[in-house]
């Protein structure tokens, strides 16, 4: 048995978190459990996210209608058992989060109400680079407002050897720009390098230059402890199917400070939207309820919102995200290890190495190109070894602490190094 061998299974032993893996569904590779590194896209299923769905269809079986206002978990105040936890993993105040919709639905209309151009200021600052569905967005709604992407999309370019982008990049950029900007769209986590941006850096740098902070928070929610309120974001938005395993598909969330609460800008309004005490007038003016979940359209989907709560409770079980944050620093730094030690001439990592600068995620080009690059990811995956590839040239590897051993890192060197001597 090798050394690291010997001290992934010592690392794994000591775990505090090592009996939450325990609470998931690990898919199986022939006759053994797969070593899945892909909770960045899609989390593996608690087992709790069964009962909590079966609990929901054994409601309607039973009461149908009436299950909205009577027994336990009411589908009427169904989506407040999420408020709370979810304002634990996100770092903000009860009333500022809300899970509803879907993650790009939530950025259009969070986009309604803050991405308000005028000739003065049409612009809207990204990343180069940023995932398709948010230029998508952001440029239509450009277009919508009658501006010309052409101009007034600023896609800042990585300035750092690896592809990542330093802070004092992102400052200049709004420095140049500052006074045509009214919106500054910033990824917590880059989903391709896995680069971590300190979110309050990036709303006061927004701010003083009279734009308005708005977040994607795709692979930062769950990975990453969060501060939203203090960071003083106006607005953000995630998904809950890749580190909150929430299932495919899954409801999103959204985050408006506390500040807008009462924000006369516009909106997109919906029923659900509509302050609770009067909703059941059925007026035709609309009164929002207070705070984010005043951005609501319609009745939650239960069903979908289930499995959050399920997996939201082994959040709070493990301690919260401070807890799983430590785990996970442990988790990546012995990944990073292995990798210097034993395969750096056949992998290298694109990924800040700083703590503080990324999650658990280390995106990794193949020495020898893309086609050598897609030759590993097959070999692994014919193996057991299950990460992700991201076009043009990455395989992206994210130990999840919920549920990732450090054996499971181990494993993956040592079948990067049995490729390697193919």
């Amino acid at each position: 048995m090798s050394d690291a061998r010997t001290h992934a299974i010592a690392l794994d032993a000591a775990d505090p978190l090592r009996g939450f893996r325990q609470e998931f569904l690990i898919p199986r590779h022939k006759h053994t459990e797969q070593v899945y590194f892909c909770g960045n896209s899609l989390g593996l299923q608690p087992k709790g996210a069964r009962k909590a769905v079966e609990q929901v269809l054994d409601k309607w079986a039973h009461e149908a209608v009436e299950g909205h206002f009577r027994g336990q978990g009411q589908w009427m105040t169904y989506h407040e058992q999420v408020r709370e936890p979810l304002a634990r993993v996100v770092g903000a105040l009860p009333s500022e989060v809300v899970a509803m919709n879907t993650l790009t639905a939530n950025l259009h209309f969070m986009m309604v109400s803050f991405y308000r151009p005028t000739r003065e200021r049409p612009a809207i600052l990204i990343e180069a680079g940023a995932f398709p569905s948010d230029r998508h967005a952001v440029e239509s709604q450009i277009r919508f407002h009658g501006f010309d992407p052409a101009t007034d999309l600023i896609e800042l370019e990585p300035d750092e050897a690896e592809g990542t982008i330093s802070m004092a990049a992102l400052e200049a950029a709004i420095a140049t720009h500052g006074h045509r900007l009214a919106l500054v769209l910033w990824p917590g986590i880059q989903y391709r390098t896995g680069q971590a941006f300190d979110l309050a850096e990036v709303a006061r740098l927004a701010h003083a230059a009279g734009a308005v902070a708005g977040f994607d928070l795709a692979h930062a929610v769950g990975n990453l402890p969060l501060a939203l309120h203090d960071a003083d974001a106006d607005f953000a938005v995630w998904c809950h199917y890749k580190y909150l395993n929430a299932g495919p598909g899954a409801v999103a969330g959204a985050f408006v400070h506390a500040r807008h609460a009462h924000t006369d800008r516009p909106r997109f309004a919906g029923w659900w939207g509509h302050e609770k005490q009067t909703r059941f007038l059925m007026a035709p003016q609309f009164t929002p309820t207070p705070g984010a979940e005043g951005w609501q359209l319609s009745n939650p989907p239960v069903l979908a919102m289930a499995p959050l709560l399920a997996s939201l409770a082994l959040v709070d079980r493990a301690g919260g995200m401070a807890a799983l944050r430590a785990k996970s620093e442990q988790l990546t730094g012995f990944l990073e290890e292995l990798i210097e030690a034993r395969v750096l001439d056949t992998l290298e990592i694109i990924t800040p190495a700083e703590p503080e600068r990324r999650g658990c995620q280390l995106s990794l080009r193949v020495a020898g190109g893309r086609e050598r690059g897609r030759e590993l990811f097959d070999y692994l995956v014919s193996v057991g070894v299950l990460g992700d590839w991201r076009e043009p040239d990455v395989i992206r590897i994210s130990p999840v602490p919920l549920y990732n051993s450090f054996k499971d890192v181990y494993r993956f060197v040592e079948e990067v190094e049995l490729w390697r001597g193919v």
